[in-house]
């Protein structure tokens, strides 16, 4: 039976309500967070812990054994969100030492994201213009293949294609209005003239199909008001890739949706790299683009492929064999 949440009620009750409005006066959502910091409140309360004292290294270690995480990420994800609720509260003055001792997992099996390059990403719409006439979701066969497309033409995140709104297309300029995105952001995201064009007959022939859209109506929606779900999208694109028997080189993980997102990434830094220009340098131009925090968010999704290494390589033979045969470095 699930148990309903009443509040935190341990001794760092008030301690982890404040850390969690600090976090969201910063913009973080923390939901899931949360979710790890109501556990581990639990746990203290079925303990009997009674005073800040009894939380010690043992005492959280304890915790962390009563959680079973079998995969590395889950349990480190785990280990984060408390070592940040404490070091905050060391900060704050709260506390004069740290309870978490325990060093991460390391997630050494790790595999490679599934990277799509151009034809894969052509065999993808193929594939969902051709899905089938359903009653419960008319027109998919139009609506899926514009989805992956500003997938991967934009990088956008899935839940931003899902939840677009026709006020938030501009086809004037052209460009999309992402608003309230996972760092509870909106951003400007241009389209080039074809995904614009493409993106236009879309919503000329969803206006044949439900009449006028108004501002607030969503662009992909199956049923007339609602925009479509997240993970609706996802299971489609998940029975795509099992219809198309794509078959990943060992080492890179099946195909998921978000890979789309990933692929554009790194095939902007590679485009950079063949142009001549400096990824480093432009970075933060990516990380804008993609709604992200920060850069280093960012770099999570430059995988190094083989097409990076060598044109990484190939810069470095050009600056460095120069210097190495005595002449000037270029």
């Amino acid at each position: 039976m699930k148990i309903q949440w009443t509040g935190f009620r341990s001794p760092l009750a008030d301690q982890i309500e404040a850390f969690l409005f600090h976090k969201r006066a910063l913009e973080r959502k923390f939901w899931t967070e949360e979710n790890a910091l109501r556990l581990f409140d639990r746990y203290i309360v079925e303990q009997g812990i009674v005073n800040l004292d009894g939380i010690t290294p043992e005492f959280v270690d304890a915790f962390l054994s009563s959680r079973p995480r079998i995969r590395p990420r889950s349990y480190n994800h785990l280990l984060g969100v408390l070592n940040r609720l404490f070091a905050w509260q060391v900060a704050q003055g709260h506390l004069s030492r740290n309870p978490v001792q325990t060093r991460p997992r390391r997630t050494t099996s790790q595999q490679t994201p599934f990277l799509f390059d151009v034809p894969a990403a052509k065999r993808l719409l193929e594939a969902a213009g051709r899905l089938q006439y359903h009653p419960r979701v008319p027109q998919r066969n139009r609506a899926y293949p514009m989805i992956f497309r500003l997938l991967f033409g934009l990088g956008l995140r899935v839940g931003e294609v899902a939840r677009l709104r026709r006020g938030d297309v501009d086809l004037s300029r052209p460009l999309l209005v992402i608003r309230h995105t996972k760092f509870s952001k909106s951003r400007l995201v241009p389209m080039g003239p074809g995904l614009s064009e493409r993106l236009a007959e879309y919503l000329e022939q969803c206006e044949s199909d439900r009449g006028p859209l108004g501002p607030d109506d969503p662009v992909f929606s199956f049923t007339g008001n609602r925009p479509v779900n997240p993970t609706t999208i996802s299971q489609t694109f998940h029975r795509l890739m099992v219809s198309m028997a794509i078959d990943p080189h060992q080492g890179v993980r099946p195909p998921r949706v978000h890979d789309l997102r990933h692929s554009f990434a790194v095939a902007t830094l590679l485009r950079w790299y063949r142009s001549g220009l400096n990824p480093a340098d432009r970075l933060i131009h990516l990380s804008t683009f993609l709604g992200h925090v920060n850069p280093t968010s960012t770099a999570v999704y430059l995988t190094i492929t083989a097409e990076l290494l060598g044109e990484g390589s190939e810069r470095f033979e050009r600056f460095a064999i120069p210097a190495l045969v005595g002449g000037d470095r270029p």
